[in-house]
């Protein structure tokens, strides 16, 4: 059995202590590069009505409404969709409602499939709006200050009942928010309440 001298073990011992100091440099100093904000962004759509599969829906980029619809299954039934509509580019917390609405055909319009002169046919209607305040909140998407209800504001950490009312009554006395920043007028709101909740809106 070959042994080391004491020498070659204190040779050994830096070699290793070398190593050692590389590889904690390496997983522990290295600067932390944050992805981009592009990079991490997700889209995300709810459709939900006449659709086949009604749900939420994340993409990449900014879906059309067309797109929107396509990955929820398409239409319950095949209608024609105006092309300007179809492709309207949806903000991230859309909400598409399709709804089936009858409307009155006049006798003086000549047919269409499955109507009758001065009777009803069926059409079908999509409207944008907003997904749900706390469907927002999951997804980390900011809430408009203008339009949040009370109960809403409820939802988000660090304001209550009490303070989602001051809030309420600011925004009627004033009209409407002008800017996130003016939360910081509002009475129980100080500069680290502040910076904890102007992440949960926009205008």
């Amino acid at each position: 059995m070959k042994y080391f001298s004491v020498s070659q073990q204190w040779v050994l011992l830096v070699i290793a202590l070398l190593l050692l100091g590389g590889l904690t440099f390496k997983f522990y100093h290295q600067p932390y590069s944050p992805p981009s904000e592009e990079s991490a962004k997700e889209f995300v759509v709810e459709v939900s009505g006449e659709i086949r599969q009604p749900g939420i829906y994340l993409f990449q980029n900014p879906p059309h409404l067309s797109e929107a619809i396509q990955r929820a299954g398409g239409l319950k039934e095949i209608v024609q969709v105006d092309p300007i509509f179809s492709s309207t580019i949806l903000e991230t917390g859309t909400l598409l409602t399709v709804t089936r609405e009858s409307s009155q055909i006049p006798p003086s319009l000549p047919l269409s499939t499955g109507g009758q002169r001065g009777g009803r046919q069926d059409e079908i209607k999509i409207r944008i709006g907003r997904m749900a305040a706390h469907k927002l909140l999951v997804f980390s998407i900011p809430l408009d200050l203008n339009h949040v209800s009370v109960e809403d504001l409820c939802l988000i950490p660090g304001i209550g009942e009490s303070l989602a009312q001051e809030i309420a009554a600011y925004r009627e006395r004033r009209k409407r928010f002008r800017s996130v920043e003016e939360l910081r007028n509002i009475k129980g709101i100080g500069e680290k309440k502040y910076k904890n909740l102007k992440r949960f809106f926009t205008l």
